[in-house]
């Protein structure tokens, strides 16, 4: 993990006390609050129905409710975040989101040009990329619950924001990134086929960008105690990354 050279370009200063909402823009529309919420709620709905609509394997409606299941939770647990202090600005959210949003909805559609398989079509393939994807969603269940009102969908500094290391952050700085990779390629094992493929890779893409900001915002809020801890731990994976 690297740090950025000019945080200031990515995480803006709030006023302090200002609560998180949730907010999309859809070209010059602005939709905040629970509308965004429903709007956001429905896209994975929209993407399950077109899914269901290309017949696709058993394993992949499985990986595919797994996914929604993550997502469901994830909305319930945002409203336990506490207020901002300092926070990523709404276009390096918005770069984020277009990419993940990209590499999730590679994992599932079958692109014609990639719909080869790089992985036999198995059951125990199947079955071993379920396993892969449930654990890494137990991870991020975990991680959540240790990261507590800490949490934000951007980068950003809470109120009275304290660095966490309990957990799995005892040896992992991001372990929710960690989880999202690892459920990512449960789905591309269950899947086999090359546009999965291309869809990890571009979930990893926004998440190695995230954590650069995400790195160089928590070092200048925490100093000397963030550098201690990152000599102590590992960005991703222990004895790896």
């Amino acid at each position: 993990m690297t740090q950025q050279s000019n945080p200031e370009e990515s995480v803006a200063t709030k006023a302090a006390g200002e609560k998180p909402t949730t907010m999309i823009k859809i070209g010059g529309l602005t939709l905040r609050g629970p509308v965004a919420a429903i709007v956001m709620l429905s896209v994975p709905v929209v993407i399950v129905i077109l899914i269901v609509h290309m017949h696709p394997r058993t394993g992949m409606l499985v990986s595919g409710g797994l996914w929604i299941a993550f997502i469901a939770y994830w909305s319930v647990a945002a409203k336990n975040s506490g207020a901002a202090k300092r926070s990523e600005s709404q276009r390096s959210r918005g770069v984020h989101e277009l990419l993940l949003n990209a590499g999730l909805l590679l994992l599932f559609v079958p692109v014609p040009a990639l719909t080869r398989h790089f992985l036999p079509n198995v059951r125990s393939l199947t079955l071993a990329g379920l396993g892969v994807q449930a654990a890494f969603f137990l991870l991020a269940l975990w991680s959540r619950r240790h990261l507590g009102r800490n949490w934000s969908t951007k980068v950003r500094i809470a109120e009275d924001h304290k660095l966490v290391r309990s957990g799995p952050y005892r040896l992992v700085r991001h372990p929710i990134y960690t989880a999202m990779l690892g459920m990512s390629l449960g789905t591309t094992i269950v899947s086999g086929q090359y546009h999965s493929l291309v869809g990890l890779l571009i979930v990893a893409i926004a998440y190695w960008r995230k954590i650069r900001i995400e790195e160089a915002a928590l070092r200048e809020a925490f100093a000397a105690e963030y550098d201690e801890y990152r000599h102590q731990s590992w960005a991703l994976v222990p004895l790896i990354f």
